[in-house]
């Protein structure tokens, strides 16, 4: 087992991947108690590190000082457990899959894109072979986040939602490949790399393109 953060550093890093998102929300992508993180976010709060919004989309969000506060909590984190390298290496072998997996990405959505002819999902043969792709992504990332998980726990849940997602594609729900506001395999390697430059206080515009 990993290095265990402690619940704030949990939330301020939850409320940053999910930029708005109630307490009960936070709590359960960390297996936290809804109370706990709750009284963390009022903390924050009143700190002004977060704010509660209302609204069409309510829920809890970083200020820009909360951002901060979140990435100085991270890069301490990695300092106690000593396994910066690690979590770099990690990153280095990540990076280097991402422009394959927007690509399958954009094929997902879009079987020719001069000719603006979006995937409709009733050709089985083209599906099947983008598919196919994403299990070789998956086999890749795989170890990936099982390496992350054994320097720091909070990485560990990430194994397992990739594995759902892909089922789930490959029973034919297409909406688990690339949807947002479900837990599709975009959204799960959308959280992994923003933990990762959170971690590693890499900001995702200046990021070197592999």
């Amino acid at each position: 087992m990993g290095y265990q953060s402690e619940p704030r550093t949990l939330v301020l890093l939850g409320m940053r991947l999910k930029n708005f998102a109630e307490a009960p929300a936070i709590a359960e992508s960390w297996g936290l108690d809804a109370p706990t993180v709750e009284a963390i976010a009022q903390e924050l709060g009143d700190a002004g590190l977060a704010k509660h919004r209302e609204g069409r989309v309510s829920g809890w969000t970083l200020t820009p000082e909360g951002r901060s506060a979140g990435e100085q909590a991270l890069a301490a984190e990695l300092d106690e457990a000593g396994c910066r390298a690690g979590v770099q290496n990690a990153y280095e072998r990540f990076l280097a899959l991402n422009q394959r997996f927007l690509s399958v990405c954009t094929r997902w959505q879009v079987k020719d894109a001069d000719a603006n002819l979006l995937n409709d999902h009733t050709d089985p043969e083209y599906d099947a072979a983008v598919v196919a792709e994403l299990g070789e992504l998956d086999v890749s990332v795989q170890p990936i986040v099982a390496d992350l998980a054994t320097d720091l726990d909070r990485f560990a849940g990430l194994g397992p939602r990739f594995t759902t997602a892909l089922t789930r594609v490959r029973a034919g729900e297409t909406d688990w490949f690339t949807k947002p506001l479900i837990d599709s395999y975009h959204t799960v390697w959308f959280d992994l790399h923003e933990t990762l430059l959170a971690t590693l206080g890499i900001d995702r515009a200046s990021e070197k393109a592999h």
